[in-house]
């Protein structure tokens, strides 16, 4: 199997870091644009898409700021998946930073979901 390829995203949202963060970090938030559905247990969380399913454990969050999970898939690697949450000091805009990792000749797809993801998100949130 290679080797996964560590990769950021930024996407500028026009949302308050307090109403974003909802929507990263909790099952109900994340069951509006990320998945169909979302249930949590404590750090496990299930995904679905489609009738099928996916865990992830959340490895670390910080209150209005990012949030980190990991494929209990890829329990055993240091890959994990990233939200986080980046306001400009200046400007005051706000930007959510992805962090994924993905084999190299399945990044550009992995991109393109999160950026549909990341839209659907913005339709959510009114930020389009």
């Amino acid at each position: 199997m290679d080797d996964k390829i560590k990769y950021e995203m930024e996407f500028p949202i026009q949302a308050s870091p307090s109403l974003l963060y909802n929507y990263i970090a909790t099952p109900s938030g994340l069951s509006e644009w990320y998945a169909d559905n979302v249930n949590s247990r404590g750090e496990l969380f299930t995904f679905i898409w489609n009738g099928s399913e996916e865990k992830a454990k959340l490895l670390s969050k910080k209150s209005g700021e990012r949030v980190k999970f990991r494929w209990l898939a890829d329990e055993d690697s240091q890959y994990f998946f990233e939200l986080r949450i980046q306001v400009d000091e200046i400007t005051k805009d706000v930007s959510i930073m992805v962090t994924d990792f993905a084999e190299e000749d399945e990044i550009d797809e992995g991109k393109m979901l999160w950026e549909n993801m990341i839209s659907d998100l913005k339709q959510v949130l009114g930020s389009v």
